[in-house]
């Protein structure tokens, strides 16, 4: 019989582990605490690194709508940009659209998705109980943890980096007005940086995170826009000359930059519960993707007996995630902290615009080469 495989939420390593390992025979229950679909804080760029892997799933993004981007505009506090090609390109699209296809097709290939929220995880005898708040017990022999930046799961399993500071809060919104659809912006201001790029339904994407100590001296989120963000011309003809398209903009906080372990008491963890890669390099949700793509490769080569037990799986799959996503972490790691330096933040920018050949190669060191698929 194939192994059971239990994964413990809905993002995107979730969803896409999910498709490819029932597409694989293998027997996939997803628990995931929200219905799909629903929007999220997030980016919504995606590079086309992944692309050839997510159509080999049978997931065209452009088939729903997905903006292709190529044009890339980085700009200072100060306003000072720059415009490059991107090496690769991305599209644009929604979280709304994306999780939903991506569950519905999952479902169509035999993947059970749930709806309820995993309080507990244990493993014995080479085995999980997965314990969640309806008092349903389920077991599996593999779980991957796909629940996120920040969740009472890491708590209870006493990672090491929920105890550290987490000082960022994250915003996003979309809005309705003119803007190229080819064209992804990252534009900085103080205290923080805001990606700014279409999605499917030719709305406006906008998502920002700030330094948590600088937000709340504001008294609300529009304050904090209208005399933070908008000191930044590029942002401030953003929010002049467009109008939300949300009720109120979405927010979470708590966010954490530290390191992760990709293997924490035998769960294997994808997406962001793995690692978080600073938004300002601009590629998480393509991370999250070859994640899945790794780790479900693996997990089907183990369900055949070409991986002989569990260490192995556990050790392949932590020094594979290492090798493709170590050096991408670190690069956002110390772009982010350029950029945060101000006035040398904009002698940067000087220094790009005057050796415009430097931006691509920056880019390329947070993006990963085109997936080979080889499911």
């Amino acid at each position: 019989m194939p192994r059971k495989v239990i994964i413990i939420g809905g993002g995107l390593g979730g969803l896409v582990s999910a498709l490819h390992l029932s597409q694989a025979g293998l027997e996939v229950q997803l628990i995931e605490k929200y219905a799909f679909p629903r929007h999220k804080v997030c980016g919504e760029y995606i590079s086309k690194e992944v692309l050839p892997y997510l159509q080999s799933l049978g997931f065209d993004p452009f088939a729903y709508g997905a903006k292709d981007i190529m044009d890339f505009t980085l700009s200072t506090p100060g306003s000072r940009a720059i415009q490059t090609k991107l090496p690769l390109g991305g599209f644009g699209i929604s979280r709304y659209c994306i999780d939903e296809k991506l569950a519905d097709l999952s479902r169509s290939h035999g993947t059970e998705i749930i709806q309820d929220t995993v309080e507990d995880i244990l493993y014995e005898a080479d085995g999980f109980e997965v314990k969640t708040k309806s008092g349903e017990v389920y077991r599996a022999d593999l779980v991957i943890g796909s629940f996120g930046k920040r969740s009472n799961l890491d708590v209870k399993m006493d990672r090491a980096f929920i105890k550290k500071d987490s000082p960022f809060l994250a915003v996003k919104a979309h809005y309705k007005g003119d803007m190229p659809e080819t064209a992804v912006g990252l534009h900085n201001f103080k205290g923080g940086y805001c990606g700014v790029s279409k999605v499917e339904n030719d709305h406006i994407n906008v998502c920002y995170i700030a330094d948590f100590k600088s937000f709340k001296r504001f008294k609300n989120i529009s304050d904090f826009q209208e005399q933070v963000l908008s000191k930044n011309t590029y942002l401030a003809k953003v929010f002049a000359e467009s109008e939300m398209a949300f009720e109120k903009p979405l927010s979470i906080s708590q966010i954490s930059f530290e390191s992760k372990a990709p293997v924490e008491n035998h769960v294997l963890m994808c997406g962001d519960s793995a690692g978080m890669i600073h938004p300002l390099a601009g590629n998480g949700m393509s991370m999250a993707i070859r994640a899945a793509q790794m780790l479900s490769q693996l997990i089907v080569q183990y369900d055949r007996g070409e991986i002989k037990n569990r260490g192995e799986l556990e050790n392949a799959y932590a020094q594979q995630w290492n090798g493709e996503f170590a050096g991408r972490l670190r690069s956002g790691h110390i772009i982010s902290r350029l950029f945060r330096l101000g006035i040398f933040s904009e002698m940067i920018m000087l220094f790009l615009k005057a050796v415009p050949s430097v931006l691509p190669r920056i880019i390329a060191k947070t993006h990963g080469k085109p997936i080979l698929v080889n499911n």
